[in-house]
């Protein structure tokens, strides 16, 4: 046997073992820890825990209960250990959440709770609630760095994008709506990927093709396109009206905001708009002008029958405009209220098709105005202080986009304080982000060894 063989292979594996511990003394335990849970939160509301689930099966309508304690414990402990995790190193920025608004915000729920229909219910919905959300809201500040929070996100979209087209390819039966679905076989042929429904695979897409516009906008000039590319793809497949009309006009106005000076001309920007779609939508019913006007544009004038859902909804509200029906408890059996003749259909209805309606029903007109003044009209002072002091402008945007699109998808679609509702996740993860960076300045980098990224 050659000695100097033996001699160079064992140099080579001391030199091994010596980069392999110096790697792992070089990480930091506590920022491994946040960018795992980063990615972690991010996987578990994109992919959830039961992707692609069969429509075809009567089973798909009943709630397991098994299933379900496994989605509380899982959000509940990620939930946990990002408030353990910020509280340990960025207590300033957790500190500013604690506002007079927020606790009347969340005040008001606890008493809505109190007086709801299906007390347990709602107390149930409402814990799942607050662990997404404060996941959601504290996720921008687990990675260390802004680098390490792009690739965290591109990390995410990727294997999403990945997990969708694979389901097409190698099981469309689960991934594409068929005419065998329990529930609406008339949506056959779209695409919803590993979600439930193309509801919600379409406004994710929308969110993902964001996301490739921000990443190429910060040099990824790879992913980003890809991202982007094939959300877009994806998102077309859907068959998702209100995400493709959505999606680039969407975009085109946040680059409007965003060009713009002065926050009172971004409010005009911004909700002037979705005050009048609103009207055309839900308006449109309550007025017979604004349904005549509706009617006479270029579209379904009973928005594909949301009309009686927005209907019987409105009756709801009258029932009880002060305390609502309950947070997350009206939906469930409605088999009992009257309806107009020929619109039975409506009570079997999941939620209103608005989200703006939709709180109104469960936690009554003082909770919409609280929600209005936290996710509506406080993001967007926030965007405006954050370019104000020049903070991570294409991330600020992002958000924006992010924030802004969801706020006109509302207005057809209901996911405001949805529990784990991926829609409401990013929503409310914009919403943070635009809150801390309107107060801290994002960290670029940082000492060399202590970045995970």
């Amino acid at each position: 046997m050659d000695r100097s063989a033996a001699d160079m292979t064992d140099v080579e594996a001391r030199s091994f073992g010596h980069v392999v511990h110096d790697g792992l003394a070089g990480l930091n335990a506590a920022q491994v820890a946040r960018c795992l849970v980063a990615i972690a939160g991010l996987l578990l509301v994109l992919v959830t825990l039961d992707p692609f689930p069969d429509l075809r099966s009567a089973d798909v309508t009943t709630v397991v209960g098994g299933r379900m304690a496994t989605a509380y414990v899982t959000w509940g402990l990620l939930a946990a250990v990002a408030v353990l995790l910020v509280a340990a190193t960025d207590a300033p920025a957790l500190k500013t959440l604690v506002t007079p608004l927020h606790l009347c915000l969340v005040g008001w729920l606890l008493i809505n709770i109190a007086f709801s229909e299906n007390r347990g219910v709602s107390m149930q919905r409402f814990v799942l609630a607050v662990s997404a959300t404060s996941l959601a809201v504290l996720l921008p500040l687990l990675p260390p760095t802004q680098r390490a929070f792009n690739l965290r996100l591109a990390t995410a979209a990727l294997v999403l994008l990945a997990l969708c087209y694979l389901g097409v390819v190698l099981a469309p039966q689960y991934s594409i709506h068929t005419a065998l679905d329990v529930t609406e076989p008339q949506l056959a042929g779209d695409w919803r990927g590993s979600f439930s429904h193309k509801n919600v695979a379409s406004p994710v897409m929308t969110i993902l093709v964001y996301v490739g516009i921000y990443l190429c906008g910060v040099g990824s000039f790879v992913t980003g396109p890809a991202i982007a590319a094939l959300a877009g793809v994806f998102l077309i497949f859907t068959g998702g009206k209100t995400s493709s009309v959505l999606c680039l006009a969407i975009y085109a106005l946040a680059s409007l905001v965003y060009a713009t000076p002065g926050l009172w001309l971004k409010r005009l920007l911004c909700f002037v708009p979705l005050i009048v779609m609103n009207l055309l939508t839900v308006g449109s019913v309550l007025s017979p002008a604004l349904g005549a006007i509706t009617r006479l544009l270029p579209l379904d004038p009973t928005f594909t029958g949301r009309s009686d859902i927005w209907q019987f909804a409105l009756a709801a509200v009258a029932e009880k405009p002060i305390i609502g029906h309950g947070y997350a408890a009206f939906w469930d059996d409605l088999t009992a209220r009257q309806t107009a003749q020929g619109a039975e259909w409506a009570t079997s209805a999941a939620h209103s098709h608005n989200s703006y309606l939709d709180l109104a029903v469960t936690i009554g007109l003082p909770g919409l105005l609280l929600v209005m003044l936290v996710f509506v009209l406080e993001p967007l002072r926030n965007f405006q202080s954050a370019q104000a002091h020049n903070r991570s402008g294409a991330l600020a945007k992002l958000f924006l986009t992010i924030w802004l699109f969801s706020l006109y998808y509302g207005a057809t679609e209901t996911f405001l304080l949805e529990r784990q509702n991926p829609i409401w996740f990013m929503f409310a993860l914009a919403v943070g982000g635009l809150h801390f960076l309107a107060r801290f300045q994002c960290v670029e980098q940082i000492r060399p060894g202590s970045d995970v990224q």
